[in-house]
């Protein structure tokens, strides 16, 4: 009896693997990869191992040693404009205090977005009293309007989906632009409003797909996003190895690009540009445009 039910089971098992080989499901089309290189460079902030992130001085410097694509935070401001800048608040980068939220345009134009970046443990402060501000998003596109963007967004009071949708619609940078976000509400509701653009997995995306791949049933997944950006250190996904071979392998076989973050070490990038990454998130461009010798 128990035979049989072994065999029950493991028919069950093959013809659900069968299945989803067959269905498969593709992650949704977009531009935004179109003559894209491979792999795509990704400053972080700009390249905040490098300079002040999130800043125009970081982004800036960034294309000019050839960085593919500029990553950075969003927040809305309390007269309805988007900046950049990591934390919700600007105490932990600026010589000022308070949260994003509650500030102007304005009043985040007066701090130094530079004022706490530092390579040293805070022994020296290089870039302090530059004049480096906080930037606003549509600055950014005005700047640099055919460069690729990877914008990180936030859970925040005030709704953002909306006014980026329309800056970024505004801009014409529909192809040029990835959304991403740790959120899965914030992740819902700007593809709710801007389904044209391209999004990330949100955590709680990025979990269930690893789960499913975990166990031999990626067919059955259904993605709503265009890649995946995976933290390469277990320890920030719960103790699961992600960054795989296969991973990425099965990955593309759903056309879902995988670009880990924030990878640091030539070494490591080394290994993933060999497993075929399609872009790698870094605070290091620099060290990445070396070791790819572009």
């Amino acid at each position: 009896m128990k035979s049989k039910k072994f065999k029950r089971l493991l028919a069950i098992l093959f013809v659900a693997f069968v299945a989803a080989i067959i269905i498969n499901p593709k992650a949704p089309a977009t531009k935004y990869y179109d003559n894209a290189p491979k792999p795509l460079v990704i400053a972080h902030q700009g390249g905040d191992g490098v300079w002040p992130g999130d800043t125009m001085f970081a982004f800036e410097n960034a294309v000019r040693i050839g960085a593919d694509v500029l990553e950075m935070d969003a927040h809305i401001t309390k007269d309805n404009r988007i900046v950049l800048m990591h934390d919700e608040k600007v105490n932990r980068t600026t010589d000022g205090v308070g949260l994003i939220e509650d500030l102007t345009l304005d009043e985040l134009k007066q701090l130094d977005a530079a004022y706490n970046w530092s390579i040293d443990d805070g022994a020296t402060f290089p870039y302090r009293g530059q004049g480096i501000q906080v930037p606003a998003l549509d600055e950014l596109f005005e700047r640099f309007p055919a460069m690729r963007y990877v914008i990180e967004i936030k859970l925040t009071q005030n709704p953002i989906d909306q006014p980026l949708c329309d800056l970024i619609r505004k801009h014409n940078m529909q192809d040029k632009v990835v959304v991403a976000s740790f959120h899965d509400d914030a992740m819902k509701n700007f593809r709710a409003v801007c389904p044209e653009v391209a999004t990330s997995a949100s955590r709680g995306e990025v979990t269930n797909y690893v789960l499913l791949g975990k166990a031999f049933l990626w067919g059955f997944y259904l993605p709503h996003f265009q890649t995946i950006q995976p933290p390469w250190n277990p320890e920030d996904s719960l103790g699961i190895q992600i960054m795989t071979e296969r991973f990425i392998r099965e990955s593309h076989a759903k056309n879902i690009r995988v670009e880990p973050w924030t990878v640091d070490d030539p070494e490591l990038m080394k290994r993933y540009i060999e497993w075929g990454v399609d872009g790698i998130i870094t605070d290091r461009p620099d060290l990445m445009i070396e070791l790819l010798n572009r």
